[in-house]
């Protein structure tokens, strides 16, 4: 008996499987929009490569008549990330199929969504929180040192950095959703952090909430508002560095006060501009593959038909492009918000 690549669904099914599969975790993924997408194509390398060309010096010596300038070379970096496989799988017995009220298959698809998005999401966190151009909060001089939260000067001086290195604003993102494609914001460098840092950075002087923008229904999912070109969105994903910082403060350690014997949690919160990083995004025709086997299918392993399984399975990969273009600023979070 042939095997067909997608269990018991055809191509053409499982494309919009595909679909039904992403569509849940798709408001969980907060990197996935800021990065520079690159989808990989069938039958290529493992290796994905990006190549960034640098500037050119300005050419500011007046030019001789009749004679022309030497000219400039182009140069280039090339970075390149390898390509990781993640997948899983949940079984199905034919007694759920069976007896169960709700869709079991299509509540399967979903939470299997679920898990590929946040799977994914906690990847590509781990290599942006590994970047190495670090502010601490109120300027210490390393993690080990952080006892308080985040302040609007932090914020200023991760801007006034990224200024200096010609950082752009961000005025596209990848749009939510299962097909690739971009849609318009307005331009801002974008900060990533959990959302134990909410009551810190809504109380900062400066700082407007969602609700106050001109056109509010333009906040993106997770997003609590922006503190001057800096625009903010919260999620659980980015977890601290538990009890790294300072002891004998005000701040959360392990989801409590701090108390004298004990070191502060310390949050990374991810400033990026745009073309920060790169990804292979969780969207489009190749990006996830799902597949299905129905309960009574009988098989040697299952010679009575009586389970099947609803799987995922992806190739992603994710890398820095420009260290000078994304900062981690590490802070704790107040552990009773007034």
């Amino acid at each position: 008996m042939a095997v067909q690549t997608y269990g018991d669904i055809s191509p053409r099914t499982a494309a919009f499987a595909a679909k039904k599969l992403l569509s849940r975790g798709q408001d969980m993924l907060v990197t996935e929009r800021f990065g520079h997408f690159d989808p990989q194509g069938k039958k290529k390398s493992k290796v994905r490569k990006w190549r960034r060309y640098e500037s050119l010096t300005p050419a500011t010596t007046p030019l001789t008549e009749g004679t022309a300038p030497s000219g400039s070379s182009i140069n280039y970096t090339d970075y390149t990330a390898t390509l990781g496989q993640y997948g899983d799988w949940v079984q199905i017995s034919d007694v759920i199929a069976d007896t169960h009220e709700d869709p079991v298959l299509m509540e399967m698809m979903e939470v299997c969504g679920e898990q590929a998005a946040e799977t994914i999401e906690l990847l590509r966190i781990s290599v942006l929180k590994a970047g190495t151009n670090v502010f601490y909060a109120s300027g210490v001089a390393n993690r080990a040192a952080v006892n308080a939260p985040p302040t609007r000067g932090d914020f200023r001086l991760v801007y006034r950095s990224f200024k200096r290195n010609k950082a752009m604003e961000i005025a596209k993102i990848i749009k939510a959703g299962p097909n690739i494609a971009t849609e318009p914001v307005g331009k801002a460098y974008f900060a990533m952090g959990h959302t134990d840092l909410d009551s810190d950075i809504r109380g900062l002087v400066g700082f407007i909430p969602c609700e106050k923008y001109a056109n509010s229904d333009k906040c993106l999912p997770g997003e609590i508002g922006k503190l001057e070109n800096v625009r903010i969105i919260l999620t659980n994903l980015f977890a601290p560095f538990e009890a790294a910082g300072a002891s004998g403060t005000t701040l959360l350690s392990g989801g409590v006060e701090v108390s004298s014997a004990a070191n502060a949690d310390v949050y990374p919160i991810i400033i990026v501009a745009k073309n920060a990083y790169g990804i292979v995004p969780l969207q489009g025709h190749n990006a996830v593959k799902p597949s299905v086997m129905n309960p009574g299918t009988v098989s040697k392993s299952d010679p009575l038909g009586q389970t099947g399984f609803v799987s995922w399975k992806t190739y992603q990969a994710t890398a820095i492009l420009n260290q000078s273009w994304i900062a981690r600023l590490e802070a704790g979070a107040t552990a009773t918000p007034s």
